[in-house]
């Protein structure tokens, strides 16, 4: 659940990243009230410290992931 909530957060961050550098628009600091506002820097520092979360991503291991495409019908023919 918190990789979930980590990769929407990253994923607004980028989108808000996106809009400065495309159209020097920052969307947290004119919903915020600037980027000096205290609630724009606890926005800041969320999205931060989900994108360093993020990075333990990378390193996580796969294998125990299944696929539940096939598993149903193999169960139910049994």
């Amino acid at each position: 659940m918190l990789d979930k909530i980590s990769l929407t957060l990253t994923i607004i961050g980028a989108i808000n990243w996106g809009l400065i550098g495309l159209f020097q628009f920052d969307l947290v600091a004119w919903i915020f009230g600037g980027q000096g506002a205290i609630i724009s820097r606890i926005i800041y520092t969320i999205i931060a410290l989900a994108g360093i979360w993020c990075i333990s991503l990378l390193f996580q291991d796969k294998s125990g992931v299944r696929s539940d495409s096939g598993s149903n019908r193999n169960d139910m023919a049994a």
